[in-house]
């Protein structure tokens, strides 16, 4: 489904560009209140409203906030908070929706939208259809200054008692552990948690000043973390993105653990433990055939669907299954919450080495990832792939002669006019000739502008 404003994670943009203007962000806010009115008939409404340190914010917030005052929704402000706080606050403060402001592993100039319902779980896309045709549908309102414009909850306070209740106080004593929190949201939330568990800290991307979140430090640029690791002989390296909601780990080497390789590590505890439901770990296409083969190999199965955390958990509640992620490092654990979570995963991940005193290099042996290589090709125009004969014929060709022992992925960026290849194989080798010859057949069919 082609949605006009929703991309594959809310709403986002440049600040001030083409839709995160004053007037859109106002329209925003009316179109929620219809849509809020049209499925909460009689009822009070109440939305929560969190962000990350962007200082552009600031002024999202203050705009949502008056807007949906002005149309009687009350309003609730819970202040820097991690995404997956926000979610977990809709239960606690009895809301009908949340809104996180912020653009996660974007850069400062940009910003955004995500919603939850009052489970906590991101819209449907067809919810998101509904919510945008009430948005153009909108008509901006004189603003009310006499308006009451809801009221403050320390939304970080209430997560940090909510996550450091998961592990006994002081379990991580004599623990130094690295923590990169982006100059993000999570900047106050993952060390008071740690530091409650014990552990020394020491502390990357610590100084949010509105205007550098995610800029070199944080999940994206994990080099930093690696050295301090080493540098300070820390048993554990954690960060996150901009928003809270990813993971990305160090281990007490100081090497990378893909992220794969993290969902392999904690799906293999879970059936040791018998924790993980049905024995089943929810992936995404893009996860390594690597992840399948450890978890068949200790009994368990790897189901796979479309990219985005929102699409793991939906075949999780569908399936009732307990555990999934995507390799970029959102991990639900949904006995605990039902949103991505960098720090709830970091804690099940110390919980695990704890109750194993193994270090994790030992755990990340047990998943042994596939050679991979992946292209990004830059079209003019995004061709149905039904109509690219060389294509598919390359395509069914590969897929024979891979034959279960590696496996090749072909899509379409959902917010880029890219096409991305991907090819997995058991060897350098094969994988580098795989992904030649698909490139080679979408250049036939496509024009490719780099």
């Amino acid at each position: 489904m082609k949605l006009k404003y929703f991309g594959t994670d809310g709403i986002r943009g440049k600040v001030g560009g083409d839709v995160l203007t004053h007037e859109f962000v106002r329209r925003a806010a009316y179109g929620i209140s219809a849509f809020m009115r049209k499925h909460n008939q009689a009822k009070p409404i109440t939305v929560v409203i969190g962000r990350d340190t962007r200082a552009s914010g600031v002024e999202l917030e203050a705009l949502l906030c008056e807007a949906l005052c002005q149309d009687h929704i009350h309003v609730i402000r819970l202040g820097v908070l991690p995404t997956p706080g926000v979610s977990m606050s809709l239960r606690d403060l009895h809301a009908d929706l949340g809104v996180a402001i912020t653009a996660s592993h974007n850069p400062a100039s940009d910003n955004g939208l995500k919603f939850f319902d009052n489970r906590g779980l991101k819209f449907s896309e067809q919810a998101e259809a509904e919510i945008e045709r009430f948005i153009d549908a909108a008509v901006i309102k004189t603003p009310d200054v006499n308006n009451d414009c809801g009221h403050d909850y320390d939304g970080s306070a209430f997560y940090i008692n909510v996550l450091r209740s998961l592990m006994h106080q002081d379990c991580l004593k004599g623990w130094k552990v690295v923590v990169d929190t982006a100059n993000g949201a999570t900047t106050t939330t993952t060390p008071a948690v740690f530091r409650h568990f014990g552990a020394e800290i020491i502390q990357l991307g610590a100084e949010p000043d509105g205007q550098n979140i995610n800029e070199g430090v944080g999940s994206e640029c994990p080099d930093k973390l690696a050295a301090a690791v080493k540098k300070h002989g820390a048993r554990l390296g954690v960060a996150h993105d901009g928003d809270g909601d990813r993971l990305v780990i160090c281990d007490e080497l100081g090497r990378i653990v893909h992220g794969d390789q993290l969902l392999g590590v904690l799906g293999l505890y879970g059936i040791k433990t018998g924790r993980l439901r049905k024995k089943t770990v929810i992936a995404t296409v893009h996860s390594n055939m690597g992840l399948d083969r450890a978890i068949a190999q200790a009994g368990g199965k790897v189901e796979r669907v479309d990219v985005g955390d929102r699409n793991v958990l939906h075949r999780m509640l569908e399936g009732d299954f307990n555990f999934g992620g995507e390799s970029s490092g959102h991990i639900i654990f949904r006995d605990y919450s039902v949103a991505g979570d960098g720090l709830l995963a970091a804690i099940q991940l110390l919980s695990m080495l704890l109750e194993t005193k193994l270090p994790l290099s030992e755990h990340v042996k047990a998943v042994e990832l596939f050679p991979q290589l992946t292209r990004n090709l830059k079209v003019a125009e995004k061709r149905p792939l039904a109509d690219c004969p060389s294509l598919s014929k390359a395509i069914a060709e590969l897929d024979e002669g891979l034959a279960g022992r590696g496996r090749i992925l072909v899509r379409y960026s959902g917010t880029e006019p890219k096409l991305r290849l991907l090819a997995e194989a058991e060897t350098d080798a094969i994988a580098a000739e795989t992904i030649e010859k698909l490139e080679a057949a979408a250049r036939v069919d496509l024009d490719v502008l780099n």
